[in-house]
């Protein structure tokens, strides 16, 4: 039962991961770094204090009280999962939700798996190593799903290329309005390296999940607490680089501009934000059900492309395309699919 509540709350995480973006669409006459912004002053900063707020009385006191080096390092990989995150967004304006959510977490969900044990041989740590990998069955198909992984994330990025081949520019715009394959598929790596180091904030951040339960908070909401603190460094990134694009493009305005319907704008990018937050939310209560960081973060990505392609091609993002690229990216995202089950058999073993 324990089991199945966890592949519940990921699910729901993941609808909210590969949905987040939709309000965004509705958003008017305002710029991406000004929308963006305004998403995630609700998502890193507003959503995560009122989450903790509600689920682990005291948490302030936890921080405070936590280890330097585990504040330092949870709020050190939030900062470069800003960069990803930042990036993730950047991927979804080029490359539309189905083939950016495909490649951007395709690579997220190979790094996610294989740099924690890395780092652990080279640290000298505790836990699941690279080197243990390779010494049992399920280890080494872990590592033959991530390069499984890599084969479909490639499959994907093949199918991007004969899209933008077959369709004219204002077919390519007509779902996409910004797409640009060369521009979205390099965003959309650098995304998907970073945005694994969401795991990494997780495993620093432990020790305060664990001082949460201490102290009596419900263990299902224990990584909340690591949740404010890895965002704060994601927030510190998504800021600088949005007040640069504001002041490079003269978007300041846009918060005030009458000509944009205001209203509706803040509504939109405030619940975008929002529901990106909630991904988290319950992927924190998942990983608490299933007890296994790797297995979660592998489930979790593998709901979050389904989804997101889901959605993709409800918003008719391949419409138009012949059908042997309308197969080869479905050939891409069951071999992405592929890797995750292949992972996480690997983990269960």
């Amino acid at each position: 039962m324990q089991i199945l509540l966890g592949v519940i709350y990921h699910f729901i995480g993941g609808f909210a991961s590969a949905s987040f973006y939709l309000p965004f669409k509705n958003v008017r006459r305002w710029s991406w770094e000004t929308y963006w912004l305004v998403g995630g002053i609700a998502s890193w900063l507003i959503a995560p204090w009122v989450a903790a707020t509600l689920t682990v009385p005291g948490y302030m006191d936890i921080v405070r009280a936590a280890p330097d080096s585990t504040v330092f390092w949870t709020y050190f990989m939030g900062l470069l999962w800003g960069i990803g995150g930042l990036t993730y967004g950047l991927s979804m304006r080029y490359l539309g939700l189905s083939l950016g959510v495909s490649v951007v977490l395709g690579f997220c969900s190979a790094f996610g798996a294989l740099i924690p044990p890395i780092y652990r041989d080279i640290a000298g740590l505790e836990g699941e190593t690279f080197s243990g990998l390779m010494a049992d069955t399920g280890g080494q198909l872990v590592v033959l799903g991530v390069f499984v992984c890599l084969i479909g994330i490639a499959i994907c990025g093949r199918a991007g290329v004969m899209k933008e081949r077959e369709l004219s520019p204002a077919e390519k715009t007509a779902s996409v309005q910004e797409f640009a394959l060369a521009r979205g598929l390099t965003v959309a790596v650098i995304s998907g390296i970073l945005s694994a180091c969401f795991n990494f904030g997780l495993e620093a951040g432990k020790p305060m999940a664990q001082m949460a339960e201490v102290a009596g908070a419900n263990p299902l909401f224990r990584n909340n607490v690591v949740f404010v603190v890895v965002l704060w460094g994601g927030l510190t990134t998504n800021l600088l680089w949005c007040l640069v694009l504001a002041a490079r493009n003269s978007s300041f305005s846009d918060y005030t501009n009458k000509e944009a319907p205001l209203a509706g704008n803040y509504l939109f990018a405030l619940v975008a934000g929002t529901t990106w937050f909630l991904q988290f939310f319950f992927y924190g209560m998942g990983e608490s059900k299933l007890s296994n960081g790797a297995a979660s973060w592998i489930l979790h990505m593998a709901f979050i492309i389904a989804l997101g392609n889901l959605w993709g091609l409800l918003l008719k993002e391949w419409r138009g395309v012949s059908k042997a690229t309308l197969a080869t990216v479905f050939l891409g995202i069951g071999v992405l699919l592929l890797s995750v089950v292949i992972v996480g058999y690997g983990n269960a073993l």
